[in-house]
Parts: structure tokens; C-alpha cells; sequence
């Protein structure tokens, strides 16, 4: 398997996984053009993609997701609540082209076996996924309130991951958003921050894990530098070298990680 996190954060999200039978992208938060810009900046092209897997109907997943299906004939997959929420944003794809994927579901799809699971956002059945090929596992988990004991589970093992660390607490609490705003990041189904994203990831690394991406940084209450420290601080009191047996890596909204092959 090879995979670039093409873009993360809060204005849009899209990430690549390719095998020798095929390509997927897991999210379509920036327009049309500038996903196949950015696809161009690792030598693919949205003519490449055989499936698109959609986690949930927030804007920064789905951005292009109306223009890519009217221009490519790309299956895409979602669960029958989120496929319903983005129909309610207009979003009307051909039928031949639209396919139902519910939560704890797995599928083999361009040489990938793809598992689902949910997680908690104030989405209307928000999902990720995991994927599995050659004994080897990427598993994508942002968007989520908190990180339970079922998706630890499910994620568990994994090779890579793209693992949320959404915001500093308290750059979150000192910043200029609204104080509902901030009630709702800081919820069960907002989003995770630095501190408790390594704190679950100690529980789901394991000598198999090798990279962790840093994933949808908030624009105003975080910086890579600042997450990639604060996460590498806690991982090192559980003595997980983050030096020497696992890499962690930072994520951009609009640039690009370089492929990486597992």
C-alpha cells in the first residue's frame, strides 16, 4: 500500500491509499480543481481514483464531491444516514455510481480490505475506516469527540495512522471563538485535542506502528509545531520513542505529504 494525506484540517480533507489494483480517496473537502491539482503534486489524477469513501456531511469532507461525480465515474461510498444528509445539501449523485456503506461493514475494493466504524461528531452517523492489505493496516480516525474503547479496538494494530489533533485547550479557551462554539469543540462530539490524542494513541500503538500523521489542526487554536511537541511529550513518558521507532508527522491543509509506502 502507498498513501499521502493530500489535505487536512478544517478547511478541507482528503487523503489517498493505492495498491497495484487501484486507487481510493477517503474524502472530497476541496473543490474539483484543486483535488486534482493537489493529486498532481504526487503524480496522480482524479482519473486515477476507483472509489471515494465519504466519512460524513460536514462541508470539509465533501467539497468536491458534487463536481467530481458529474465529471468522473467514480463509485462512491457512504452510510444510508450520511448519503441522506448530503442529499439534503443538494448533493444528487447517479444511482450507478452511488453505493451504501454502513457502519462495522467491511468490503474488498481496489485490492483493499476497508472496514468501517463510527465515531463521535455532531454529524448525523459519522464514520471512518480502516484499510487492510498484505497484513498491513492504515486507519484514519478525525472528527471525533473522544476516541473509545470500540475504536481503539478497531484501530488497534494499524502500520499508519491519520489520528485528529485537532486543538490546543488552551489556545481553544483563550481564542476569539464564541463560548458555544468552544462548548462544542471541546464536547463529546466536537473534536479531539493534542493532549487526548496521545493519550489514545498509547493505547493503539504496537510494534507494527510505524508513522502517525497529525491530523485536521485547527486554523486559530493549534500549530504543527505545538501538536507535533505536545504529542510527542506524552508518547515519550510512556516510553514510545517517537525518535527512533515511530514518526510523527505533520499534515497541511492545502500541501501535499509525500507518498509514503508501507
Amino acid at each position: 500500500m502507498k498513501m499521502s494525506v493530500l489535505a487536512s484540517g478544517s478547511t478541507g480533507n482528503s487523503t489517498f491509499i493505492e495498491t497495484e489494483k487501484g486507487s481510493v480517496l477517503v474524502d472530497v473537502g476541496l473543490s474539483c480543481k484543486k483535488t486534482d491539482e493537489t493529486l498532481n503534486q504526487i503524480g496522480k489524477s482524479l482519473q486515477d481514483i476507483n472509489a471515494i469513501f465519504i466519512t460524513h456531511e460536514h462541508i470539509d469532507h465533501i467539497k468536491g464531491l458534487k463536481v467530481i461525480a458529474k465529471k468522473y465515474e467514480i463509485p462512491i461510498y457512504a452510510n444510508e444516514k450520511t448519503w441522506e444528509a448530503m442529499e439534503r445539501k443538494d448533493i444528487i449523485i447517479n444511482p450507478d455510481r452511488k453505493f451504501h456503506f454502513n457502519p462495522l461493514e467491511e468490503k474488498e475494493i481496489a485490492g483493499l480490505n476497508v472496514q468501517s466504524f463510527n465515531v463521535s461528531h455532531d454529524a448525523i452517523d459519522p464514520q471512518f475506516y480502516t484499510f487492510t492489505k498484505d497484513n498491513k493496516k492504515i486507519s484514519l480516525i478525525t472528527d471525533t469527540g473522544y476516541v473509545s474503547d470500540t475504536m481503539k479496538g478497531i484501530i488497534r494494530e494499524s502500520d499508519v495512522f491519520l489520528f485528529e489533533s485537532n486543538h490546543d485547550v488552551d489556545m481553544l479557551r483563550m481564542g476569539r471563538y464564541p463560548w458555544n462554539t468552544k462548548q462544542r469543540i471541546l464536547s463529546d462530539v466536537g473534536h479531539v485535542s493534542n493532549e487526548d490524542a496521545a493519550h489514545a494513541m498509547k493505547d493503539v500503538i504496537t510494534s507494527n506502528t510505524k508513522r502517525i500523521y497529525l491530523g485536521h489542526l485547527s486554523l486559530d487554536n493549534n500549530i504543527k509545531e505545538l501538536a507535533r511537541m505536545s504529542v510527542e511529550q506524552i508518547l515519550n513518558q510512556y516510553d514510545i520513542d517517537t525518535h527512533n521507532d515511530i514518526m510523527i508527522c505533520d499534515t497541511d491543509k492545502a500541501v501535499p505529504t509525500e507518498i509514503y509506502q508501507l
